[in-house]
């Protein structure tokens, strides 16, 4: 069985997963987030067409605005 790693938890890999599905299976809704595959920077127009590979390394960063 295959498996990614989204900011150090493993989940399951499922054929066709793209950053949208990872985020959906994590439950991160927030609104401003930056991710990375493998270090390579997703755009977010890009999350629901960027296929993550098996055994790949997502990090996940929210981002806080403020005054």
């Amino acid at each position: 069985m295959a498996g990614i790693v989204v900011n150090g938890r493993p989940i399951e890999w499922e054929e066709g997963m793209t950053v949208q599905r990872v985020l959906d299976r994590m439950n991160y809704s927030w609104r401003m987030l930056v991710i990375k595959v493998n270090g390579t920077l997703v755009r977010k127009e890009a999350w629901s067409s960027t296929l993550v590979p098996p055994g790949a390394e997502v990090s996940v960063f929210h981002l806080l605005s403020g005054g």
